[in-house]
């Protein structure tokens, strides 16, 4: 359903494939098509949006279809779509992919795509000319219906009508079974959310917002029985659903919710031994599914578009969970045919190659900032790290290359990009009403990501034998370093304690190698001088900084204090979202109890990123820059005192990686699987070496029939096989 993918349809659009051999009968057949606007003609949309172009449409509605026909004789035959086709209008009077379909069952055609069907009234199709450049198959997996829900709690409005919640907050539609008079208006208003109070659906956002179109579905009945509907053009986000125009109760006999998404396979798993935890897993993989729709969504109703920042901020969890592999190089094709030349910033007389801050589509914001635009070199990054595919690196090198340079040219006297978007919804931030609540300005926070790139530039320059800007990489690098830390790391007043200013560029500089070695310490114990001291024992992150947050305070001894800043009931927590009673992760960290309703999306994927934490610090398994695509990966569980078992399973190209751990009197035992052709590296130092028991034997007595290598001092290489591994934690 809904396809092909969106695209930068006038430079790359997507056609899909059928095979349709089994839906054909001997002798006569009749072929039909239903065109929609979808993604291509959203000319009713946007009007409100400031910062859209006019005209939201690629063109009127427009098809082609080629069926390729072989028959046992062996000759073949192609049909395809000309003006020799007939075309009419039908029951579906109006669709708009944010609006919603209005069906007007009175003008359905009866037969009108059986052979028997007299089309003499119908008019000869059109043949149109969209610009188009190039057009390839759909290589991702399609939009499908993968499930339905029922009803969960049917109750009245005060206005009379009936408000079904289903449970969950979904991307999709409703489907319809109801028996009425002919040209009764059945409407159906999706939301979110409730009042706070639970009386009645608030709308605060769904009802609008930045499209301008509330999500409402209208069925008119034409009367003769129980009638069977569900949409074709349009999709929603949301958990309640209010109906008017019914003569009876809803129940699950009269309606569903379905949920519509691109079928991603899930591939990977995480458990641990604390609910709370497993929880924000299922939470941080629903807030992913509804959104991805042939693009990784920032929403599914008030703005479905493929915002580049918060597509990197969740991208590495995905990877953990989900079959990823085609879906990101598909949209990596979407950011490159979305760039278009923009003026450099010190040097305005060079135009380089930039995409906007929304690929693909008409509603593009500005030019994509720093901290938005690194999502054109993350996410080959990641492909790479954890698939270990340098074709993406290749085909997009040029771009990514061009893209780096364009950054490059905003650095100030200071040596200091001057450019960001910043750290994007942290606790109460409000742009308009409350701007300060983002503690760390965006010039930091995006400086801090280049740093990282300019790494990875450096490491794709490499693979693209392009010696000299591997080498102007390192240097970058190496200077922005050096500014970076001359001009934010300072000391916290009456401590002994650094950081870099705010929680967000204090992680950063910390999970990207950006501290000084001789200042960690002090910087770690800045950071969490300020979660416990100034914060109460609460995060200030916005997506920038909670992405890593648990995993950096993890990785430097402060595994207690990650665990509990996720699991503190009060505002703003994870636990605080999930005992406010949202199924998806909000886009705003508010205090929802004080408002009239939640405002802004309340289903938004940027925030699922930290749960990364899940698999590379609770589970230990992270792929290696150095053999990417899991062909060495490194184990080292870290874990706060309240986790007392992991179970893990990561897909990987070699096969499933699987570690399940549980940690018992300060003794760490962990049942490890490691797939063919790969190997492990067991992160250990010096007194859990001595400790070590493989398989239940001492490591000494086990290497001694068994090829094992120390490496890094301390750290064991295990070949691919199964293994219990036993330790003393420290």
């Amino acid at each position: 359903v809904l396809d092909p993918a969106p695209s930068n349809y006038d430079k790359q659009a997507y056609y899909v494939n059928y095979n349709i051999t089994e839906a054909l009968k001997s002798g006569k057949n009749a072929f039909g098509i239903i065109l929609g606007n979808g993604f291509y003609g959203q000319n009713i949309s946007w009007k409100r949006d400031p910062e859209s172009e006019k005209d939201m449409a690629y063109g009127p509605p427009t098809v082609k279809l080629l069926i390729k026909l072989k028959y046992e004789d062996g000759t073949e035959k192609d049909i395809y779509t000309d003006d020799t086709w007939k075309e009419a209008t039908g029951p579906i009077v109006f669709n708009n992919i944010y609006g919603g379909d209005t069906y007007d069952a009175r003008y359905e055609i009866n037969g009108w795509n059986t052979i028997g069907y007299n089309d003499e009234a119908w008019g000869n199709a059109r043949v149109a000319s969209p610009k188009l450049k190039t057009i390839s198959a759909n290589q991702i997996p399609a939009i499908k219906k993968l499930k339905e829900f029922e009803p969960q709690n049917v109750f009245k409005a005060p206005d009379g009508n009936w408000i079904v919640d289903f449970g969950q907050n979904i991307a999709g539609w409703v489907k319809l079974n109801v028996k009425e008079n002919e040209g009764q208006l059945i409407e159906i208003t999706t939301t979110e959310a409730l009042l706070t109070n639970g009386k009645d659906i608030f709308q605060g956002s769904t009802g609008g917002g930045a499209n301008g179109m509330a999500q409402i579905y209208k069925y008119i009945c034409k009367g003769d029985g129980l009638e069977s509907w569900e949409p074709k053009f349009s999709y929603h986000g949301f958990r309640y659903a209010k109906i008017k125009g019914v003569s009876t109760k809803p129940d699950a006999n009269m309606i569903k919710a379905v949920l519509v998404a691109t079928d991603i396979q899930e591939t990977g798993s995480f458990t641990s031994s604390d609910e709370l935890l497993n929880k924000m897993h299922s939470i941080s993989k629903w807030t992913i599914v509804d959104n991805v729709h042939g693009i990784p969504e920032d929403c599914p109703h008030r703005e479905k578009c493929g915002w580049l920042g918060d597509a990197h901020a969740f991208c590495e969890y995905a990877l953990y969970n989900y079959d990823m592999y085609d879906f990101y190089k598909k949209y990596m094709e979407d950011i490159v045919t979305q760039m278009r030349p923009t003026k450099g910033h010190n040097n305005p007389d060079i135009k380089f190659q930039v995409p906007t801050m929304i690929a693909p589509g008409k509603r593009t914001s500005t030019y994509a900032k720093i901290d938005w635009g690194v999502a054109t070199m993350y996410l080959p990054w990641y492909n790479y790290l954890y698939y270990g595919d340098d074709a993406i690196v290749k085909d997009y090198y040029e771009p990514m290359r061009g893209l780096t340079n364009f950054y490059l040219n905003f650095k100030g006297e200071n040596g200091i990009m001057q450019d960001g978007m910043g750290d994007w919804c942290p606790p109460l931030w409000d742009r308009r009403k409350n701007p300060s609540a983002m503690e760390c300005d965006p010039i930091i926070s995006a400086n801090a990501y280049f740093y990282d790139v300019l790494g990875v530039m450096e490491r794709f320059a490499e693979m693209n034998n392009d010696a000299a800007y591997a080498v102007k990489m390192k240097k970058e690098q190496r200077e922005l370093k050096e500014a970076f830390n001359a001009a934010y790391l300072i000391e916290i007043p009456d401590t002994a304690h650094k950081w870099y200013g705010s929680q967000t560029a204090t992680v950063q500089a910390l999970q990207f190698g950006m501290v000084p070695d001789t200042e960690i310490e002090a910087v770690v114990n800045g950071l969490a001088h300020n979660i416990v001291a100034v914060k109460g024992g609460h995060h200030s992150t916005g997506i920038h900084g909670n992405r890593y947050i648990y995993t950096v305070l993890t990785k430097y001894g402060k595994a207690d204090l990650a665990h509990q800043i996720l699991t503190t009931p009060d505002f703003p927590s994870q636990t605080y979202v999930m005992n406010s009673g949202f199924t998806t992760w909000p886009e705003r960290q508010f205090e929802w109890e004080k408002m009239e309703g939640p405002t802004n999306s309340l289903n938004h994927p940027m925030h699922s990123g930290f749960a990364a934490y899940f698999y590379e610090s609770l589970g230990g398994i992270k792929s290696s820059e150095a053999n990417p695509g899991y062909k060495v990966f490194t184990v080292n569980p870290e874990f706060p005192n309240k986790v007392t078992s992991t179970e893990v399973s990561i897909p990987t190209p070699y096969g499933q990686i699987k570690n399940h751990w549980k940690a018992k009197e300060g003794i760490l035992t962990m049942n490890l699987e490691v797939p063919f052709n790969t190997k492990a590296k067991l992160v250990l130092n010096d007194e859990e070496l001595k400790s070590l028991q493989i398989n239940g034997v001492s490591f000494d007595s086990y290497k001694q029939g068994n090829d094992l290598k120390l490496v890094e001092g301390s750290n064991v290489i295990l070949g691919s096989g199964t293994y219990e591994v036993a330790y003393k934690k420290s």
